[in-house]
């Protein structure tokens, strides 16, 4: 059949006879031979041509049959039905070859739509990931919330315990010893410079207590002479305060960075150091400041015990109200925020805030300038 449908001729009579002889000396029934037929040129011969040809190839495989048959028919009403069969199995096999590329389109819209189907369910995987992380998101700012509101309340309270015992005491003080200076001055002179000194001591020692209650809230160095000297002073005094060495590493450029952006460093690092102290045991702790490709990158280490970070994230101690805020400080302007923690080692916050390509620009013209004028 090959050979034939090659030729694109007319049927090759010997070779149809030669087959239709063939089958009848097998004794293979005509209508097995009717489905080998179409088996063949279906399944084996249509599929590798093109579809412009398939109908004329179905025609002439159909003429080869109708003479395969005919060969093998004696008389003439045996040879008129042989020519009927030729074209029953010629229009049996266009019906099949339509049937057949029916199934491969249906076969095809079956993949694409098990493939939507694979989508979707990964896309609603996806979904239900994020809203699950939303909702561990949603819950820890209302944690964050509550233990603001607390912080804050608590942070009122302390100032106004101190205020109280401490400044309006002193100045209630204060007031008592003029009155005692009036009368005494009225009386005789005699122990009023005594008084008066006292008296100034008292006042300076308030005035001090206000100072301590400014610098506490914010630092008045940070506004005048930048970050550098604001850190310094701050773990200064932290040393002196806890014991704890402190060594400070930064980036000169750091300066240049927008108000709010340093605030945030130097309220990181306060917030680092006040853990230290309160949680960590720790004899020393480093802080790092350097710059990166388009971001400045804050490590403050320390060498004391560690904890389970995610554990302290979700609970609602001043510990995780502090780590929360130092995180949301950060991301607030774009940055990023992560901790590290490992028995033997110690604790690392790493906080990353990006710059604008001006600055790293700038940064980039400094550097150049500067390795120039060494050479």
């Amino acid at each position: 059949m090959r050979h034939h449908l090659d030729q694109k001729l007319r049927p090759d009579k010997q070779v149809a006879c030669q087959m239709g002889n063939e089958v009848r000396a097998a004794r293979v029934h005509m209508l097995d031979f009717a489905k080998l037929h179409e088996h063949i040129l279906v399944m084996e011969i249509l599929p590798s041509c093109p579809p412009r040809r398939q109908a004329f190839l179905i025609r002439h495989a159909g003429n080869f049959f109708a003479a395969a048959v005919s060969a093998t028919a004696e008389g003439k009403e045996s040879k008129r039905d042989s020519a009927r069969l030729g074209k029953t199995i010629e229009s049996l096999s266009g019906r099949t070859v339509e049937l057949a590329a029916t199934n491969r389109q249906l076969r095809l819209e079956i993949i694409q739509r098990k493939k939507a189907e694979t989508a979707l369910r990964n896309s609603e995987r996806e979904l239900r990931k994020a809203f699950e992380k939303s909702e561990v998101l949603k819950e820890q700012l209302r944690g964050l919330s509550r233990q603001i509101l607390t912080a804050q309340e608590e942070e009122r309270k302390k100032i106004s315990r101190e205020l109280h015992d401490v400044v309006a005491q002193a100045l209630l003080g204060i007031n008592v010893r003029l009155a005692m200076l009036t009368k005494q001055a009225a009386i005789s002179a005699k122990g009023l410079a005594r008084n008066v000194t006292a008296t100034q001591k008292m006042i300076t020692k308030s005035a001090e207590t206000v100072h301590q209650f400014a610098r506490s809230l914010r630092p008045p160095v940070l506004d005048d002479l930048g970050l550098i000297p604001a850190l310094h002073a701050f773990m200064k005094n932290f040393t002196a305060r806890t014991g704890v060495r402190t060594h400070l590493t930064v980036f000169a450029g750091v300066e240049e960075l927008s108000s709010v952006n340093r605030t945030v460093l130097y309220r990181v690092v306060q917030e680092a150091l006040c853990n230290v102290a309160h949680h960590a045991q720790a004899s020393r702790v480093k802080v790092n400041i350097h710059k990166e490709e388009q971001s400045i990158l804050m490590e403050v280490s320390d060498n004391g015990c560690a904890f389970e970070v995610q554990q302290v994230f979700l609970a609602h101690g001043p510990k995780g109200l502090g780590l929360l805020g130092m995180r949301e400080r950060v991301e607030m302007i774009g940055g990023t925020f992560a901790i590290e923690s490992e028995q033997g080692i110690g604790t690392k916050i790493i906080a990353r805030i990006p710059v604008s390509k001006a600055t790293e620009k700038k940064w980039r013209i400094e550097a150049a300038t500067a390795q120039h004028n060494k050479s």
